[in-house]
């Protein structure tokens, strides 16, 4: 068991999650990532990455979309690993459909995925971390969070009900010593999908900082956990200088 507790990230892949947990883990708490189990081989692969730089991490093959998993996820960290101090909602589902090629099973799975999963993350973290007076709960938003986008009805739906969930959430949980953050990340991600789709671009966008680069969207999860309650923050945007609003 650890002493300064664990971290859930709840949807670690190879960017924006993946950083987000060697951040945490570089803080001293011990990291416990998740994918779907069909990607246990790539999550096993970052934790063996915290582990080698001296953090500890614990990879879990879970569908954050089933309930049971994940409250049997939250128990095992609390009996096996640690308090779980901090919870980040990670899962992004961006997906680009038309209005009239949105199947109903399109609709609800990218909702499953981005906002009935996040509800149940932070529920579970909320449920242990009450009882202690004290934790942080985060969510990844996009701009669809806050501005419905053409062909994202799906996604955008999805991340508006995030940021309910996490508004209100934050009304309840705030008063028992909870703090509850939404992060709008408005802008392309350095990673595999952004250099898959705009291959040499993002070098020359990088070098002018014009490209959200993981770790620093990192840095900030860290100082909104770091945050002194007399000053918390709600929600917070993160754009590169050179994006438009």
């Amino acid at each position: 068991m650890t002493e300064n507790g664990a971290c859930l990230v709840v949807g670690a892949g190879d960017g924006v999650g993946g950083a987000i947990a060697r951040a945490f883990a570089r803080e001293g708490l011990a990291v416990c990532v998740t994918r779907r189990p069909r990607n246990i081989d790539q999550l096993e692969a970052l934790a063996q990455d915290i582990r080698a730089a001296g953090g500890e991490a614990h990879p879990f093959g879970v569908d954050a979309r089933e309930e049971a998993e994940m409250v049997g996820l939250v128990d095992r960290i609390e009996a096996e690993i640690g308090p779980l101090e901090v919870a980040v909602f990670n899962i992004g589902a961006n997906v680009r459909f038309p209005a009239v090629e949105t199947t109903s099973r399109v609709f609800t799975k990218v909702w499953e995925m981005a906002a009935y999963s996040g509800f149940l993350a932070g529920r579970e973290a909320a449920r242990v971390m009450t009882p202690r007076g004290r934790g942080t709960i985060l969510f990844t938003g996009a701009t669809a969070s806050v501005r419905g986008g053409s062909q994202f009805s799906a996604f955008a739906s999805a991340k508006h009900g995030l940021r309910a969930v996490a508004q209100s959430f934050a009304r309840e949980l705030g008063p028992k010593g909870i703090h509850v953050a939404h992060v709008v990340i408005d802008g392309a991600i350095d990673g595999i999908f952004t250099r898959t789709n705009r291959g040499d671009q993002v070098e020359e966008l990088l070098a002018r900082d014009a490209i959200l680069k993981p770790d620093e969207i990192a840095r900030n999860y860290v100082w909104l956990h770091r945050q002194q309650r007399s000053a918390w923050t709600h929600e917070m945007d993160l754009r590169p200088w050179s994006e438009p609003w």
